[in-house]
């Protein structure tokens, strides 16, 4: 969700200094990503191959996205990353127990 939030405040900042903050936004979005698609997709991952591979398609469009973002910057164009974090945010709270107090 961080990610998303950070995504965001640029869409409704950007005329104020969200275009100067764009590479920070993405750079963070995309470490994120390298961290979740790693770990999905590790050999000792317990997700199933189908939703590894998934999550691997996924992080490939996410940066492609970026770098067609960051080679013409506009905010509209980040609606996708924000909705697509925002989706896979949901989800994982959902897998999240009850008990675990998160």
């Amino acid at each position: 969700m961080k990610a998303a939030q950070r995504l965001q405040m640029l869409v409704d900042n950007w005329d104020d200094k969200g275009k100067y903050e764009l590479d920070d936004a993405l750079t963070y979005n995309r470490r994120l990503w390298t961290i979740l698609v790693t770990s999905a997709t590790s050999a000792d991952s317990a997700l199933p191959q189908p939703v590894q591979q998934n999550i691997a398609n996924l992080a490939l469009f996410i940066f492609k996205h970026s770098i067609t973002v960051l080679a013409n910057p506009h905010q509209d164009r980040l609606a996708t990353l924000i909705q697509i974090n925002r989706n896979i945010a949901e989800g994982l709270r959902g897998m999240i127990p009850a008990e675990a107090g998160v």
